[in-house]
């Protein structure tokens, strides 16, 4: 396993990290769940990620659970707020009480006494910016987590962050936490030029298309068992595979075939050709997965592999 710099911080996150949305605390039982991030801290990875959102704090509590078999200087851990958690005015947002709650909520939850990194994991148009810095600045100066990112939010945006922080002398974002993949690449136009001027690294979400560049949806067919035959991603996921080609998906497994590597690893390992790209996110239902996964740190994708795979999604 290979680890990178997050943005212009001292921190190191390994090149593939796992996250739990859609899987601990829901559709992977506890055990299970264990079982993988186990496999995952012995492949080398160090970089686990969660949110108070997942399943209401379940997923932070199976993933929290699971870890304390290992030392906590050993491993980055991520918690996110924005989306609700209740029904009341104030449980959702970034406004200073939301925050502040949310993330001591957290904390009790994983049974800890700080988080590495904090999400604001959407833009919030209803709280001025700087409440919102400034909240997540004095958890800082607490220690209760120690660095600040972001999820989804637009170039202007961070810039715009970057500008109150330098401006009021608060802590900088040095994550942002977008969706990247072959079929999906709008940072790299804006965000990934903007994030690499102001010492900011991308961890980003989906590199596998929800499956797709695993080659298992293969003809728009969705397995039983599998994260999109459930009810919720059903529909989602067959409106993405009729958009897909998925001849595109047949021409990248055949090239990475061609270099004794799985359609899954050349994935991983393209959006890890992005040098402000510091880990790839993935997520697991079996421990076989997450070893497989793992071992795309080990992958280099030279120039005429890139070219190819350049050829095959933008045609």
């Amino acid at each position: 396993m290979h680890y990178r710099r997050l943005g212009r911080s001292g921190l190191k996150v390994s090149e593939i990290s796992l996250g739990s949305w859609l899987t601990f605390g829901k559709t992977v039982d506890e055990k299970s769940a264990a079982e993988i991030i186990h496999k995952a801290y012995e492949a080398g990875i160090n970089f686990f990620d969660s949110a108070n959102v997942y399943e209401r704090g379940k997923a932070e509590i199976v993933m929290s659970r699971a870890l304390k078999s290992f030392p906590r200087d050993s491993y980055v851990l991520t918690t996110k707020a924005f989306w609700p958690m209740g029904d009341g005015p104030n449980d959702k947002g970034l406004s200073r009480k939301h925050i502040m709650e949310q993330v001591h909520a957290s904390l009790k939850r994983m049974d800890l006494e700080y988080v590495d990194i904090f999400y604001c994991h959407r833009y919030d148009q209803e709280t001025p910016l700087d409440e919102t810095l400034r909240a997540i600045d004095d958890l800082i100066r607490q220690g209760k987590i120690l660095y600040a990112g972001v999820s989804e939010w637009t170039a202007a945006q961070i810039q715009e962050a970057m500008s109150v922080s330098d401006r009021y002398l608060l802590d900088r974002i040095v994550v942002n936490q977008p969706q990247y993949n072959m079929f999906h690449r709008d940072i790299e136009e804006e965000i990934i030029p903007m994030c690499e001027n102001a010492g900011v690294s991308q961890v980003v979400w989906s590199p596998l298309a929800q499956g797709i560049l695993t080659g298992k949806y293969k003809e728009g067919l969705i397995p039983k068992g599998s994260r999109a035959s459930g009810e919720n991603m059903n529909s989602w996921m067959k409106k993405i595979l009729n958009d897909m080609v998925n001849r595109k998906v047949e021409l990248l497994d055949q090239l990475a075939k061609e270099h004794d590597i799985t359609l899954a690893q050349l994935a991983l390992a393209w959006t890890l050709r992005q040098h402000n790209v510091a880990s790839t996110l993935v997520g697991a239902s079996h421990p076989e997965q997450i070893i497989e996964n793992a071992k795309a740190s080990d992958v280099a994708l030279g120039y005429s592999a890139l070219q190819r795979i350049e050829e095959i999604i933008t045609s």
